[in-house]
């Protein structure tokens, strides 16, 4: 079973990976940079303090511990522990990935990108449970997508950091509501 969902994923990631452009390139290393979205960090920034006022520690405190669960849940156990091969340094994959920019650390299952930005897009609509927030999700979407795009990850990499951004987004937010009774009104 196991097998036949890696056969899965590896022939997905090929499918995906092959539909690139040239022209595409650029922007898909720009989607996965991080430093880029510093403006956007910026803005979510503001965007608490605006919704929240002064208590805005608070959702900001959620907001690192979701980041935090996501990449150490990712990083820090789940790449060394399953110890998959990226798919650009997968010697069976030699010649089928179309790896632009840097490959990464050797391992990639989950995806740390997909985690942070689904988790990050998670707590502000857990949080606030506005609507105003779900672009958030697209532009998890796209981050996640430019990692396939690269060649540095595969779909299931994404899925499941995906999923582990999502629930650990839902976890935090839903400890934040019930005992730091967060107002969550829509604005």
């Amino acid at each position: 079973m196991i097998e036949q969902l890696k056969n899965i994923d590896e022939q997905l990631f090929i499918w995906l990976n092959g539909l690139g452009h040239p022209a595409l390139d650029g922007i898909m290393i720009f989607l996965s940079a991080k430093l880029v979205w510093i403006p956007l960090y910026g803005l979510l920034l503001f965007l608490l303090y605006k919704h929240y006022g002064i208590q805005f520690w608070k959702p900001l405190l959620a907001v690192v511990i979701v980041i935090v669960i996501a990449d150490q849940t990712t990083s820090g156990f789940m790449k060394p522990f399953f110890e998959r091969l990226r798919p650009c340094r997968d010697p069976l994959l030699e010649g089928l990935v179309i790896n632009v920019g840097k490959c990464g650390g050797n391992y990639g299952f989950a995806s740390s990108h997909a985690a942070n930005t689904f988790g990050l897009a998670s707590i502000f609509f857990f949080l606030t449970l506005n609507k105003k927030y779900f672009w958030l999700f697209a532009w998890a979407g796209l981050v996640s997508y430019s990692r396939v795009y690269l060649g540095v990850h595969f779909p299931g990499d994404i899925l499941v950091g995906g999923i582990i951004g999502l629930g650990a987004g839902w976890l935090v937010a839903h400890i934040m509501h019930r005992f730091l009774l967060l107002n969550i009104e829509s604005n």
